[in-house]
């Protein structure tokens, strides 16, 4: 039988092409890059995060690189395609903090676990004094009244940062580019999403071609960059400048739109009970649903309809039971996941797990057929396997050998911070979690990794099964919360594939993104703990200051101790939360949905696109990114073809670039209002 060929993933990989040559990025001059991110880019990603919940990671990689084009330029040089990726990719990581929360008000990092063993929802719940010390000091712990992470007590806590975020960037860097040699070069795959990535680049290179060769108006992607950083300024003028401004200066936050959203959701209640509603006025959804594939948006929107219609039927019939009419958003999403949502969720990713490792099985079957077919099948993929010329690649034994190396120091790390929580007794409890360790760095985090690279290259989607961390924890009978804040050795490696296919478009070599990796870690290290340091100091968090960390870290908090709950040895939420027969449901539908879309021939991003609607998480962002899609299907890609899908990527970077600048802007201005000395004569 044919292959199916979905027209709308075809679409994504025409868009570029790899190139024949590859060119070393890294230069000693991205030091200077780094530093320039750390000291300006750093506390505004912070800052907003907490304010809004959006980031200035788009911002902070565009003004590099703009800053250092511009700089070359005037020294009479000029910036490669290669040095700008590097470039890109160093201030992203700088954005990216780690994993420390900085961007985009992430509930992790030192920020996330002050406030957490503070959080009204740890102490209804009796965990705030069973939390580790290596996760953040006793609530008697002076450090939390002075707002300060630079005191003894979070000592261990920094230890831990320290030895986990060097250990995750080794690894992620070294696992994920074998990933992808297997995915790209082995297995042939197109992996038709990444171009999306590497049009900014590509826009950047042109224009310096471009202006060298005095024929600027060749270079479309920097006007339609600039087109897009223009609406960036003016947009985030009026949605993020003018609160940070006026919060500064007057102490009143003025908000033309409502941060984080407008809610509906108490008025509404009557008409539609239990469905959460509102508004996201944040324009860059509206962008983004230009951005992703068109199906992917109408399947969105389609599960947010099937969503509408279900919960008032399952509030009916008694299911949604502890929704009350006038609760806001935030408590009618805590509640429905309580009475069904949790448990229906897991069963709809664990669909979503199994049909994307039967499509990776598939795939396989379907390719050795045809190798059969074209009298191959003698042939090894891996025999015909070759790395391109001058990529800057290593040997595989080394890959090997740091996933051995990194998955054992999870372990034994794992397994001695356990044993010292204990008072260094060892019990059955920390032997089944010893073999949860095992199972999940040797077994799980190989075989999903795997899957989820062929799923990128085939369609762009990442795969995971839902609660296997969680379910192997409460398997294992441990009791006792301290499990739940190990740095384990469960990861997705084949996340990064993308990534590494963005590289090899720009023509980069893979060495100038391990130089660079090196260099920037001590930098992002440092700078991100100082300016989280220095935000706390500024004023409680959350508080009032920060309307999106108020608003939204108490339910995540809420959220979160259903699970640590469940190993308490206690009724708990997660046996409220739990029910099998949801669980079945939720599979089934899911399974149901994805036969039924196959059998159809529906487009892939279409049914993933409806299980992502399905979901409870907050679907105030769907409208706009569905007017988007449908405003640019039905308009600009009927009249501008193909280059529709190569012109709107570069849209949204630049208009991410505009959002973030202006808004840095406020954040400084409010650093300094902040930092004024008011004296007493």
């Amino acid at each position: 039988m044919a292959r199916r060929i979905d027209k709308e993933l075809e679409e994504f990989r025409r868009i570029m092409e790899v190139p024949s040559t590859f060119e070393e990025g890294f230069r000693w001059s991205s030091l200077l890059g780094a530093i320039f991110v750390a000291l300006l880019m750093v506390p505004g990603a912070i800052y907003m995060g907490l304010l809004a919940g959006v980031g200035i990671g788009g911002a902070a990689q565009w003004v590099t690189v703009i800053l250092f084009i511009e700089v070359a330029r005037r020294a009479h040089k000029h910036l490669s395609k290669s040095e700008i990726f590097v470039l890109f990719f160093m201030a992203g990581s700088m954005m990216g903090g780690l994993g420390l929360g900085v961007n985009g008000g992430a509930t992790s990092g030192l920020l996330w676990n002050q406030f957490f063993i503070q959080s009204d929802a740890a102490a209804a719940n009796g965990i705030a004094d069973q939390i580790p010390m290596w996760v953040s000091p006793p609530l008697t712990s002076q450090s939390y009244a002075d707002r300060s992470f630079f005191t003894a007590d979070w000592i261990p806590a920094l230890i831990m940062v320290v030895l986990g975020t060097s250990i995750s960037q080794i690894s992620n860097m070294v696992l994920g580019y074998g990933l992808f040699r297997v995915a790209s070069d082995v297995e042939k795959l197109p992996f038709p999403m990444a171009p999306i990535g590497a049009q900014g680049i590509m826009a950047m290179a042109e224009d310096i071609e471009a202006k060298n060769a005095k024929s600027a108006e060749d270079s479309w992607r920097w006007r339609v960059f600039a087109i897009g950083g223009a609406m960036g300024l003016a947009f985030g003028a009026v949605y993020l400048l003018l609160p940070v401004l006026s919060g500064a200066l007057t102490g009143t936050a003025i908000q033309i739109f409502p941060i984080p959203f407008s809610d509906f959701t108490p008025k509404t209640g009557r008409y539609l009970p239990a469905f959460p509603t509102g508004i996201s006025w944040d324009l860059g959804n509206f962008i983004t649903g230009m951005v992703l594939p068109f199906y992917g948006m109408v399947g969105s929107f389609i599960g947010l309809l099937i969503t509408a219609i279900a919960n008032p039927l399952l509030y009916h019939f008694n299911i949604l039971n502890n929704w009350k009419t006038g609760d806001d958003t935030i408590a009618t999403i805590f509640k429905n996941n309580i009475d069904f949502y949790f448990s229906f969720q897991i069963g709809i990713a664990l669909a979503i797990a199994v049909v994307g490792i039967w499509q990776v099985a598939s795939s396989m079957v379907q390719n050795r057929r045809e190798a059969r077919a074209n009298g191959q099948a003698h042939q090894s993929p891996w025999a015909s396997a070759k790395a391109p010329e001058g990529r800057g690649d290593i040997n595989w034994w080394l890959i090997i050998l740091c996933y051995f190396v990194v998955t054992s120091i999870y372990i034994g790390t794992s397994v001695f911070l356990l044993y010292m929580y204990h008072d260094y007794h060892w019990n059955s409890g920390i032997q089944h979690v010893l073999y949860v360790l095992l199972f999940l760095g040797f077994f799980y985090t190989p075989l999903i990794s795997y899957v989820t690279a062929r799923l990128e290259g085939m369609v762009g989607q990442v795969v995971s099964v839902p609660m296997i961390r969680e379910a192997a924890l409460i398997l294992s009978g441990y009791r006792g919360i301290a499990c739940w804040f190990l740095p384990m050795p469960i990861a997705n490696y084949g996340t990064m594939t993308v990534f590494y296919r963005q590289c090899e478009l720009t023509g980069t070599k893979f060495t100038s993104i391990w130089k660079t990796q090196i260099i920037l870690y001590p930098i992002i290290l440092i700078s991100t703990l100082f300016f989280m340091n220095f935000i706390w100091g500024l004023a409680p968090i959350p508080s009032f200051a920060y309307p999106y960390a108020q608003k939204m870290w108490e339910l995540d908090a809420a959220n979160r101790c259903i699970m640590y709950s469940a190993t308490t040895g206690e009724y708990s939420m997660f046996e409220q939360a739990w029910n099998v027969w949801y669980f079945a449901a939720g599979g089934g539908f899911g399974l149901a949905l994805f036969m039924t879309m196959a059998t159809l021939g529906a487009p892939i991003m279409l049914t993933y696109g409806v299980v992502r609607g399905l979901g409870q998480t907050i679907p105030h962002t769907i409208l706009f990114q569905f007017i988007g899609a449908l405003i640019g299907h039905f308009y600009f890609k009927k009249r501008l073809k193909l280059k529709w899908r190569q012109y709107i990527p570069v849209v949204g970077a630049g208009f991410g670039c505009g959002m973030g600048l202006i808004t840095t802007m406020g954040v400084g201005i409010t650093f300094l209002s902040k930092s004024v000395i008011k004296m007493s004569f």
